[in-house]
């Protein structure tokens, strides 16, 4: 790794531009934000997203990564703007979140770690909230009807999703029931990630609603007076930090909403500032296109006003199998595409034409290969083998040919799937039509009354953020491939008011994982030398 200041040269930074978290690690400042935000943002957007994840994982961080350092390579000035992994998936199934072989963030473990403590203050905020929320129900035990704000953890713990606080008598407070989310699923988090400074937060952490009066309207933060408590518990968290990738490459590594539950991106404040510093920015959104990718740019561009000037498709030929029925041959594949050929689709009607980034595992022949290639080209959308794991940013350059290509065109004219101004219903009848190839939507009666009461509260014409499951276009997460004719059901619509968008809950969305029997935290050491191994 090289030191963190000799990275800061890459992007015309000075140690004077930094706050040192260690030889390898960085906040940019405020004095550097404050300049940042001034200047001219230069740079072109480019968001990496993916086909329908499937158990083998298809490499999205890891073709980002690869990505950039390819476009390193050919001679442009790019850098990364990357979500912060979450400790829960670090210790459960999913393992690290900084990519992987030669197309890693550094230092990997401490960023899947602690890295500067952002996760550890967003919690510290969230539950400082909580705390307010039951202290005033102490002093007051007539001012609120119900809360809904929940206090939060950054691990996956599911004996905290259901429990019962304030026991043991009037001393310790009033008994109710009650549960912990993971902190990447706290609309703090959501906050944080769209504001676009200390004044924005400010006004959006005041706006999240804690619970309903007795008069049936909302009490938010903003009435309990926690807002500039909590600002002041996030002010370092609001500074993007500065890390490195494997070959050296900047990367701007900061916040990690949930995408099924959120909208699944970095924060605005890293993507602005990255591309006020480098000539191209590459970005990724949570999950699939369906997922994040939509909500990257329903969500976080229409608040902004960023749009990307390129997307990057990755697609790999075990997935295609697993969504075609999962045999041998090349019968599965063929069938697979289709949900490929979907996400193609969704693309195109933002107006943008996706490049197909084929990740290629040692276990894929050339025969497979051959084959995606040929599917893809069919839809006149451009392919080119990417190889980030094994050779690094030399296994990306012939993706970065294609990424530098589009970025000769004029930039797409930004255009979403809804109009702002369009009802709730419409919005996800959009959505479900467009993006997930639905027949239709139905609101169930407590989402008919849920939007009511929001829509009483001056909240229903917010942009829709869709909680639907990753595994599957459907809101069934058994509906491989391309599913046809099937109705989304909203079951549930909540408010993230300082975020500012509504939640069409679908199915079973869970905002506290479990450890799976044999968690990845059974392979974390740490050594003599003060070194942890076994982050995967």
């Amino acid at each position: 790794m090289l030191p963190i200041a000799d990275v800061a040269r890459r992007l015309d930074l000075t140690a004077d531009d930094l706050l040192f978290h260690g030889p390898h690690l960085a906040k940019l400042s405020w004095k550097t934000m404050a300049k940042l935000k001034e200047k001219q943002s230069r740079g072109k957007l480019v968001l990496v997203s993916a086909m329908t994840p499937t158990k083998y994982g298809e490499g999205k961080t890891t073709t980002t990564i690869g990505l950039v350092q390819g476009l390193v390579r050919k001679g442009a000035k790019a850098m990364a703007a990357l979500r912060e992994p979450s400790l829960g998936p670090v210790f459960g199934a999913k393992g690290g979140g900084t990519g992987g072989g030669q197309a890693t963030l550094e230092p990997s473990a401490r960023i899947n770690l602690h890295c500067t403590g952002d996760l550890h203050a967003i919690t510290a905020a969230n539950n400082l909230l909580a705390a307010l929320v039951d202290n005033a129900i102490n002093f007051d035990q007539k001012r609120f009807k119900q809360v809904t704000w929940k206090r939060c953890i950054d691990m996956n713990d599911r004996f905290l999703r259901n429990t019962v606080i304030g026991l043991g008598g009037t001393a310790n407070g009033v008994p109710r029931e009650d549960g912990f989310d993971i902190t990447a699923a706290s609309e703090v988090m959501a906050t944080l990630c769209l504001a676009d400074g200390v004044a924005d937060l400010k006004k959006r952490l005041a706006r999240l609603i804690v619970g309903i009066g007795m008069d049936g309207k909302p009490i938010t933060a903003g009435d309990l007076n926690a807002h500039g408590s909590m600002a002041a518990l996030l002010g370092d968290a609001l500074l993007p930090n500065l890390a490195q990738t494997t070959e050296g490459v900047p990367a701007l590594v900061h916040g990690g909403p949930f995408a099924n539950i959120a909208h699944g991106c970095n924060s605005v404040m890293a993507t602005r500032a990255a591309l006020s510093l480098a000539d191209i920015v590459v970005t990724e959104a949570g999950f699939a296109f369906d997922l994040g990718g939509e909500k990257f740019l329903d969500l976080k561009c229409r608040m902004s006003g960023l749009f990307p000037h390129a997307v990057v498709l990755v697609v790999t030929a075990r997935a295609l199998r697993f969504h075609g029925g999962d045999q041998p041959g090349l019968a599965s594949i063929e069938k697979g595409f289709a949900n490929v050929a979907r996400h193609i689709r969704s693309i195109k009607s933002f107006g943008l034409t996706p490049i197909i980034s084929l990740n290629v595992f040692a276990q894929d022949t050339e025969e497979e290969l051959a084959l995606v290639e040929k599917l893809v080209r069919a839809e006149g959308v451009k392919v080119s083998r990417n190889e980030g794991y094994l050779k690094g940013g030399s296994g990306s350059e012939g993706i970065a040919s294609l990424v530098m290509e589009a970025l000769q065109q004029p930039a797409p004219k930004p255009q979403f799937t809804y109009p702002d101004d369009a009802p709730f219903e419409e919005k996800v009848r959009a959505i479900a039509r467009t993006i997930y190839g639905a027949k239709d939507i139905e609101l169930s009666a407590d989402a008919k009354k849920d939007l009511a009461r929001l829509t009483s509260w001056g909240l229903g014409g917010l942009p829709v953020c869709m909680a639907k499951t990753h595994l599957s276009f459907s809101d069934d997460p058994s509906k491989q491939g391309a599913p046809e004719g099937f109705t989304v059901t909203v079951r549930n619509v909540r408010a993230s008011a300082g975020a500012g968008f509504l939640l069409a809950l679908t199915g079973e969305i869970l905002t506290m994982p479990g450890l799976p029997k044999v968690p990845a935290a059974y392979n974390l050491d740490l050594t003599e030398a003060g070194e942890v191994t076994g982050v995967q």
